[in-house]
């Protein structure tokens, strides 16, 4: 196709089609069913703890209590999920008049499969369930997933032979954290070498869940594949000093890349036969949950800002010219090949504000804003930094630190002074974890080039139906707050993927994403609602003074506290 951008208008998905957006996050498994218009046909979702309890995982993961650091889930967890979400979807959603299925998946997690897996998923028999038959199917049955952090001794190593930490953000988009897989698959080799030499293939979730569907081993995408610390952001290919810095005979192991609107494959027999899907259904590439927040929330201006509070809170934005900082990660816009996504990663997000709401506030939502609702902006300038997991932006250890900003209505820097505590009363412990948040993501986001203040942040994530914090978060950052219909914008990025994915096959080339859902965005799931508006009351801006000023301070501290305790 010659034209793109003039063709995009005509193109049409089938009437009687439905497409299919699977997310498996760190804690569940979703699923978001949409029609050729776009509406929500269905939903779903598996909740790993609860609905599958034998796998003993807390969170949708398993701490190592023999090794610091080391954070796992099973990827059978993952399979036998998958069997039991279409399970309970086929009853509400014909199966089988969906075009095409697509994914997302928590980003960075690696799994190993053993020598003949391949043959094993080529072969899986309709009448038996998934997790008998992939029960022998892994080199290691555990997979390190983005909350572990015992890897900084290979973060360290590879860093150090691709010549610095900025070095390989600048060639590969992002430092080597320890969440990222590369240093992962270092690990695995050093420490458990006969676990890597029985290594077939390495998948990430996202290209695993595929691989599931497909029957055979699926590409990893160039999106999701950004965060390996493996890959060329610029060429979007594998490097080999890269792979020789991380583990040997690596390539074979992860086979080829592909673009995240290319086909996978067609859908399995299995999920034909078991789930009567059509044959003709297509597998688009999965990719990473917080590329699919960004399809799903239709981020395309380079002045917009996405707030995602999850499991992990993360800040994302687009740019046509990343800039590799040591903080921020670069990822390959998986629905535009000219554009980067920015992201800044948290560690610390909904579950940290679960222990801070246990701790404080009679383990109520209720009661946590009403202690919100007591306190003032600027908290009395009470600062926390609550870490239960070892956080990566900061790059800090697990530790609570509480300060009081003294002369904050001064204007000056310079005359602000902190005073370490010990703790806050309830209701100032309640808006320091909000309000620290925020402070943090909005003096990063500057540093690493996002747009300060943007034009609108668009949140997201479980979080984001709560409008006391929708409130602070657009009086820190000056600007106006919307929410999607759904806070789910992950299983529905992956189902718009899928149909951008049916549209790129139909036409036999790459076609804006824009085509999908071109001047339907406000009759569609797609909509976005003003949640908070910003600059409409007295004295915003002089707030938005006092909390620029605190986001200076704040930075100011966390540095101190990474030279006392940072690695």
């Amino acid at each position: 196709m010659a034209d793109a951008g003039g063709a995009c208008c005509s193109l049409r998905l089938p009437d009687d089609s439905l497409f299919l957006g699977l997310d498996c996050s760190t804690q569940s498994l979703k699923a978001t069913v949409l029609n050729a218009g776009l509406g929500i046909v269905a939903t779903d979702s598996v909740h790993f703890d609860s609905d599958l309890p034998h796998y003993g995982t807390h969170g949708g993961v398993r701490w190592d209590p023999a090794e610091r650091g080391r954070i796992v889930s099973p990827p059978l967890m993952w399979a036998e999920a998958l069997d039991l979400l279409l399970a309970r979807l086929r009853p509400r959603a014909e199966l089988r008049r969906v075009a095409a299925v697509s994914g997302s998946a928590q980003q960075h997690g690696s799994v190993y499969w053993a020598n003949g897996a391949g043959a094993a998923l080529a072969a899986l028999d309709p009448a038996q369930s998934l997790a008998p038959q992939l029960a022998g199917a892994f080199a290691a049955p555990e997979s390190p997933v983005w909350m572990d952090s015992s890897t900084a001794a290979q973060c360290r190593e590879v860093e150090a032979a691709m010549g610095g930490a900025l070095r390989l953000a600048a060639l590969t988009g992002c430092r080597a954290h320890e969440r990222c897989t590369g240093p992962q698959i270092r690990k695995m080799h050093q420490k458990r070498p006969q676990v890597y030499d029985a290594t077939e293939r390495v998948s990430l979730v996202s290209s695993f869940m595929a691989s599931v569907l497909v029957g055979g081993y699926a590409c990893i995408d160039e999106t999701d594949g950004a965060g390996m610390n493996i890959m060329d952001i610029a060429t979007r290919q594998l490097r080999e000093d890269a792979l020789q810095a991380t583990a040997p005979n690596l390539e074979e192991r992860i086979g080829k890349l592909a673009p995240a609107y290319a086909v996978a494959g067609k859908i399995a027999p299995y999920f034909v036969q078991r789930f009567q899907f059509a044959s003709s259904c297509l597998v688009i590439q999965w990719s990473g949950d917080n590329p699919n927040s960004l399809a799903g929330l239709t981020l395309s201006n380079p002045g917009d800002l996405a707030i995602s509070l999850g499991t992990s809170d993360t800040v994302f934005g687009v740019t046509d010219l990343p800039e590799p900082t040591l903080e921020g990660n670069i990822f390959p816009n998986p629905v535009d090949p000219k554009t980067y996504m920015v992201l800044l990663c948290y560690k610390n997000g909904s579950l940290t504000r679960e222990d801070l709401r246990n701790r404080y506030a009679e383990r109520s939502w209720d009661m946590f804003n009403r202690l919100l609702e007591e306190t003032a902006p600027l908290n009395g300038g009470k600062l926390g930094f609550y870490y239960k997991e070892h956080e990566i932006l900061p790059p800090l250890p697990v530790g609570f630190h509480r300060y009081i900003v003294k002369n904050l209505t001064s204007g000056s820097l310079d005359e602000l002074v902190e005073e370490e505590v010990d703790e806050f009363d309830p209701p100032s412990e309640v808006r320091a974890i909000i309000e620290g948040q925020f402070l943090s993501m909005r003096g990063h986001a500057e540093q690493c080039g996002l747009p300060v203040p943007p034009k609108r942040i668009i949140a997201t994530g479980g979080a984001s139906s709560n409008p006391l914090i929708l409130k602070i978060m657009a009086s820190i950052f000056g600007c106006p707050v919307y929410t999607s219909q759904r806070s789910d914008s992950a299983s529905l990025g992956a189902a718009l993927r899928a149909a951008h994915g049916w549209l790129c096959n139909q036409q036999d080339d790459f076609v804006p994403f824009s085509s999908v859902y071109s001047g339907r965005l406000d009759r569609t799931s797609l909509s976005m609602k003003l949640a908070v508006p910003f600059g409409d009351c007295e004295g915003d801006t002089e707030l938005l003074n006092n909390y620029t000023l605190l986001v200076k301070k704040r930075l100011e501290i966390e540095q101190k506290l990474i030279e006392r305790f940072g690695q």
